[in-house]
């Protein structure tokens, strides 16, 4: 839903402000493109496990089921 993604860009911009977020698909097959010069320092595991770590909570709660995830360096 559009409340998730902006819930979704709101965490994301909190914590990494030059944050660029970017969704494809619906919410059962949710894409998330996160664009961040901090990820230039940072493996790509590292860059995945750091947005999945923001957004713990809302899988946690069962909010987000499932995410597919991409990292680019600006």
């Amino acid at each position: 839903s559009n409340k998730m993604k902006e819930k979704i860009e709101n965490i994301n911009k909190k914590n990494i402000p030059d944050a660029v977020c970017e969704f494809k698909g619906d919410s059962f097959n949710l894409k998330l493109q996160v664009s961040s010069e901090i990820f230039s320092t940072m493996t790509l595991i590292k860059q995945h496990r750091t947005i999945m770590n923001l957004l713990n909570d809302e899988f946690k709660s069962g909010e987000l089921h499932a995410l597919s995830l991409q990292t680019i360096v600006l």
